[in-house]
């Protein structure tokens, strides 16, 4: 057998398995596949500014007259790979292609292709990048939920640097029993 005729062989099996077990990954990006400089402008009620990193931002509670600058945040700046990460995405990348996980971030749609541009450049061309706008850990629970309910899944793998994405996805365990929820508390130095 040919090595191309054995990646054709490799990759029906693979299908085939995904098809019986159905199962996605799901990767926060801001400080859990990458670090950046990427910040978001908070302009107070009193005129004077912040600027959050994503955790911050990710924690902030918005007070009255608070209005986001995301200018920034909408690109990425002076990225730096989380290597512990980035090397499971690779491998599951590497094995079921873009359609293995999914790269779930707070950031709005106005980011997708700065993102997808970054992650095309260090490997991942066509991963899908879905951006929430969104820092409600209810808002990426949700979004499982419905990957759940509307592709069968059977296993879902979530890695997330916020404690409270992280227990907002383990939650869903409750809700579907017959699912395999694994969630990673990505804590980064």
């Amino acid at each position: 057998m040919q090595l191309h005729e054995l990646r054709t062989v490799i990759r029906q099996i693979i299908s085939e398995e995904f098809r019986l077990n159905p199962r996605l990954r799901v990767f926060d990006f801001d400080d859990t596949l990458v670090t950046s400089n990427s910040r978001t402008k908070v302009i107070h009620s009193d005129g004077s500014a912040q600027y959050l990193t994503p955790g911050e931002y990710a924690l902030y509670d918005k007070r009255p007259g608070d209005k986001f600058d995301y200018n920034e945040f909408d690109k990425v700046i002076d990225p730096h790979v989380i290597t512990w990460t980035s090397q499971i995405l690779r491998n599951v990348y590497a094995k079921y292609g873009p359609s293995g996980a999914v790269i779930l971030t707070a950031r709005g749609r106005a980011a997708k292709d700065s993102l997808e541009e970054f992650l095309a450049s260090i490997g991942y061309p066509n991963i899908d990048v879905i951006a929430l706008g969104n820092s409600d850990p209810s808002a990426k629970a949700d979004w499982i939920a419905q990957a759940i309910d509307d592709e069968g899944l059977k296993l879902v793998e979530f890695f997330d640097d916020s404690h409270k994405n992280v227990a907002a996805v383990a939650a869903l365990q409750r809700r579907f029993p017959d699912v395999k929820i694994i969630v990673r508390h990505v804590i980064h130095t």
